[in-house]
């Protein structure tokens, strides 16, 4: 009796949990970009200062733009498949770069593995109280902070494969360019539904490039 007492309260306690917690299938975030160089004179990192990343989600597809002063770089991400389209656009250069699900995979390896350590830390982001939790990044031994809604979960957690394992949505996080500690923090989230034509991909005005070929760009 007590066997089945425990399976019926963790049922219980799971669909509690589940219930609780929103599936984010189809909306945007918008994050606002953050760089702090320690200096006083200027550096090429300040092009990124204030820049904006917008995330697109519908189902099993997403799309992240990053917009700055250098120009755009966009990722179409199709969970389904595992295929994604990267298009840059900086001055006047435009460039596709179509990738397999192996280059996704190996593009995003640094982040196989990664697991995370839940704090006592919390903040309210965008109206969502956040969870700090650190990122234990399992390949170069090196570490990271998010904080994560957890009353918000998206349904497609490959959209950013650093947080594949994170129970909850990342609304803000840090990343390394560049030797460069970056802040993104999510300034508004929407569930308004994203038109399909977010997620086409463009038939001309770009110059065409295999992943192979885009490792040699600097």
């Amino acid at each position: 009796m007590k066997t089945r007492f425990g399976i019926v309260l963790m049922l219980i306690l799971v669909s509690v949990l589940t219930k609780a917690q929103k599936q984010f299938t189809e909306g945007t975030i918008v994050y606002d970009v953050t760089v702090k160089t320690g200096s006083n004179e200027p550096q090429s990192a300040d092009l990124l200062d204030g820049a904006t990343q917008k995330v697109f989600l519908k189902g099993n597809l997403s799309r992240t733009e990053m917009s700055s002063l250098l120009g755009t770089s966009t990722t179409i991400h199709d969970a389904k498949n595992g295929t994604a389209i990267r298009l840059n656009e900086y001055g006047d250069q435009k460039i596709m770069i179509r990738l397999t699900k192996e280059n996704f995979l190996e593009a995003n390896k640094k982040y196989q593995g990664v697991t995370f350590e839940k704090t006592k830390e919390t903040k309210v982001i965008a109206g969502y109280t956040c969870i700090r939790a650190i990122g234990h990044l399992k390949n170069d031994n090196t570490t990271f902070s998010v904080y994560y809604a957890t009353d918000l979960a998206p349904m497609n957690k490959e959209y950013d494969m650093q947080f594949k394992g994170l129970p909850g949505l990342a609304l803000e996080y840090e990343a390394t360019l560049g030797g460069l500690k970056v802040t993104f923090s999510a300034s508004k989230i929407s569930f308004d539904a994203v038109p399909s034509a977010k997620f086409e991909v463009p038939k001309s005005g770009y110059k065409e490039m295999t992943y192979e070929e885009s490792k040699g760009l600097k």
